[in-house]
């Protein structure tokens, strides 16, 4: 008798646990099939023009950037500032709501922080920046300016913005090549770029920079400017903060061409 068999070892324990050990094996492999299966069903980036766990981000951030803004808050040094509109309105739509990150080139637009960790925008500062751009902007042919909003919410009021001041617009995705590739059907040479957002509008400030071309930039608290040549500092995620933007941009830079603006709010607001 041999010595395994003297300490009562049998040979069906080890077919045993074999078989056990292949069955998870064949387990694993059939889940890793499905997942791979699953992700090969998914839309790739040519199908879709926005990641969607991007666009998911960008809406919750847009919802946390929309909230019910505090009336009373301290948004701004001199609280007898000479703005376009009352304080109140600025507050109302959250203009001043920043993210609760903020970058070395924002710091200077930025009042102080909340107790919530959320960055407060010198709204006084916003305001003087808006009148800056609009002056700047009435010095170019309105077709030789170009609005660019990747930004869900951004997109309906910049296009607003075009239609109001003459401007042209590209939203959505911004497709590589529009302004540096002559022998795209969609190339333009425009003389000045305004963007929602420097990091979603990323592209379009690149080409920009590329061609040698000024940027105007709605820029939140945790934007880098280092390639924008005149920042507005605002909320630049929600809704209605964007809307009002783009609505005093519009109706400033009518004013400055001697044209009388004759929009209101509503018009620049994005529907849900």
């Amino acid at each position: 008798m041999s010595d395994n068999e003297e300490e009562g070892f049998d040979a069906s324990d080890i077919d045993e646990e074999l078989e056990e050990l292949e069955e998870e094996l064949d387990e694993d492999l059939d889940e890793a099939a499905e997942e791979a299966a699953e992700a090969d069903a998914e839309p790739t980036d040519d199908e879709q023009p926005t990641d969607a766990a991007d666009e998911a981000a960008e809406e919750e951030e847009a919802e946390e950037a929309d909230e019910e803004p505090v009336l009373d808050e301290d948004v701004m040094p001199d609280d007898e500032a000479d703005l376009l509109i009352p304080v109140e309105d600025y507050l109302a739509a959250g203009v001043h709501i920043g993210t609760q990150q903020k970058t070395k080139s924002m710091e200077r637009f930025i009042h102080r922080v909340r107790t919530d960790g959320l960055y407060v925008l010198d709204v006084s500062t916003t305001d003087q920046r808006i009148r800056t751009a609009a002056s700047f902007l009435s010095n170019y042919d309105p077709e030789q300016i170009l609005v660019a909003s990747s930004r869900q919410y951004g997109r309906f009021p910049a296009e607003k913005f075009a239609d109001a001041v003459g401007a042209r617009a590209r939203t959505g995705r911004f497709i590589p090549g529009t302004l540096t590739n002559p022998d795209y059907d969609g190339y333009i040479e425009p003389d000045v770029v305004v963007v929602t957002d420097p990091i979603g509008d990323s592209q379009a400030v690149k080409e920009a920079i590329t061609v040698g071309i000024p940027v105007i930039a709605m820029c939140d608290s945790n934007n880098t400017t280092s390639n924008v040549d005149l920042v507005v500092p605002t909320n630049n995620k929600g809704r209605k903060a964007l809307s009002v933007i783009y609505w005093l941009l519009a109706n400033e830079t009518l004013d400055r061409r001697g044209a009388e603006p004759t929009y209101g709010l509503d018009d620049f607001e994005t529907e849900l």
